[in-house]
This record gives C-alpha cells, structure tokens and sequence, in this order.
C-alpha cells in the first residue's frame, strides 16, 4: 500500500517536528500496512524551502533501514503561481510524472475555472495531476459536480483519511462519502502530520477498500 500524501519530513512544514516523530510515523504507517511512502511537505507559505526539504528527505531516508521513500511536494495552487510554472518540474513525484495539487479550501465554483487552466498546462507538459483531498473544499460540498468535472479533466482524485473523523475543517465526512459512492476518489492517503494519523488511514481504508493505494 503507498501512501502518497504524508508530511513526515522533519521540521520542515506543520508536519513532524524533527528525526524522533518522523521515525515514529514511520513505524505507524508501517503497522497501518503501507508498503511505500511519497514524502509531499507543503508548498506553500510560510512553509516553502525547497533545499531544506531535500535534506530532511535525505535524513530520513539514512535512517528508514532501506524502507521506500520517494520525495514529492503538496503543491498549492497560488504558491504555484507565485513560483512561476518554471518551477512545475522541480515539484513533482521525483521519479515519476504525478503532481499533487492542492486548491483552496473557500475558493468557489466559478474560481474553479482558474484551477482548470492551470491543470491543462500541467498535463501539457505530461504530468499526471492528483487533487489532494477534494472533500475538503466548499465548492465540492456544495456541488459533488465539481470534482467529477476535475475527474473528467484526467485528474486523480485522493481522500485523505481524516475524513472518518470529519476532517481537518471538521466537515469532510459526508462530502467524502458522497464522492465513494459515486466512485470518484483514485486514491486514499494518510496525509500524516503525526504518528496517530495513520490510524485513520487504517479505518479509512477498511471501509473502502484496499485498492484505492
């Protein structure tokens, strides 16, 4: 099982906050059963240094005991275009064309419109876009018609697994299982800021399945 969404990189984002709680989420996604883990610290301010992240993903790595860990990025959508697009390939799953994108959580539907284009000039340049957690943005909870029109575009769709508790804004529940009924997600991932997240990952992919990883 891959978890493609974690923030267990140490003391780089609002993740784990050095060495000791990085290896402790490890061992928990590892008793949760992940198999792999794409490491995805946020992009986005006041987060955002990209060679620091590399060397936390260095240090982790020399103490996983050759457990695979793959560096990737939570790539929010207005830091994005603060960077420039110049900076599109510097941020995806190293190794791999997939590009985690994150939206605003209060954008509404019409702003969506600004988010399709710069999907579309992802593809074009060959990246493969997953939307991280969907079920936690408005215009989805108003209108589930918003991330099937992503879903149509070619996106991947990814829950993240708090959404059996209700979520990081406390209202992803019934959104989240809105979009499993009709088959939308592509992924389930941890989207771990600490070691007990991964017990949501667990009890999340009870209820939907272990193909969704």
């Amino acid at each position: 099982m891959r978890d493609i969404h974690c923030h267990i990189l140490p003391g780089v984002d609002d993740g784990a906050r050095n060495l000791d709680e990085s290896l402790a989420m490890l061992a928990a996604a590892k008793a949760a059963g992940v198999t792999s883990i794409v490491c995805t610290p946020h992009v986005r301010d006041p987060y955002f240094d990209y060679d620091k992240m590399w060397a936390a993903y260095d240090l982790l790595v020399a103490h996983a005991d050759g457990f695979p860990i793959q560096m990737g990025f939570e790539v929010n959508h207005d830091k994005l275009m603060d960077l420039g697009m110049r900076w599109v390939d510097y941020l995806h799953f190293d190794g791999s064309d997939e590009f985690l994108l994150e939206l605003s959580s209060s954008a509404t539907e019409v702003e969506f419109s600004d988010y399709e284009r710069t999907i579309f000039e992802l593809q074009g340049m060959g990246y493969v876009v997953i939307i991280a957690h969907p079920e936690r943005y408005r215009a989805v909870q108003k209108n589930p018609d918003v991330a099937k029109r992503l879903a149509r575009m070619g996106c991947k769709l990814q829950a993240s697994a708090d959404y059996v508790d209700g979520g990081r804004l406390r209202r992803e529940r019934k959104p989240a299982r809105r979009l499993f009924e009709d088959g939308m997600y592509d992924y389930i991932a941890s989207d771990a800021h600490r070691a007990w997240h991964y017990d949501c990952l667990r009890r999340a992919m009870e209820q939907n399945g272990r193909d969704l990883a």
